[in-house]
């Protein structure tokens, strides 16, 4: 049976994910007053094709929402899936998209 757990670490500004306490990926933080960015999510190819990214973004966008401070989506895996996803009781914070 595996072990997947998803926890979050202050000293490197980002949650993590773990299975059978290895490190599968992250997602990299950034806080303002009021506000937690995030800004990259990566997965290691040996641990990618199990949903694992998902349950990282899950877990992760679960635990800034219930901080009440508002989500700030940089990253582009975590804003597709709070377009697809409802997190409940989650501020989001669109950043404003630049043309060029």
């Amino acid at each position: 049976m595996t072990d997947i757990a998803v926890s979050r670490n202050d000293e490197a500004s980002r949650y993590e994910i773990t299975v059978d306490g290895g490190l599968a990926g992250f997602a990299e933080f950034d806080r303002r007053p009021g506000a937690i960015r995030f800004i990259h999510t990566e997965v290691d190819p040996a641990f990618q094709g199990r949903g694992l990214a998902g349950i990282l973004a899950k877990d992760a966008l679960a635990d800034a929402a219930s901080s009440g401070d508002a989500i700030v989506p940089l990253c582009p895996y975590i804003a597709k899936y709070l377009e697809t996803h409802e997190v409940p009781g989650a501020e989001i914070r669109w950043p404003e998209r630049r043309e060029s």
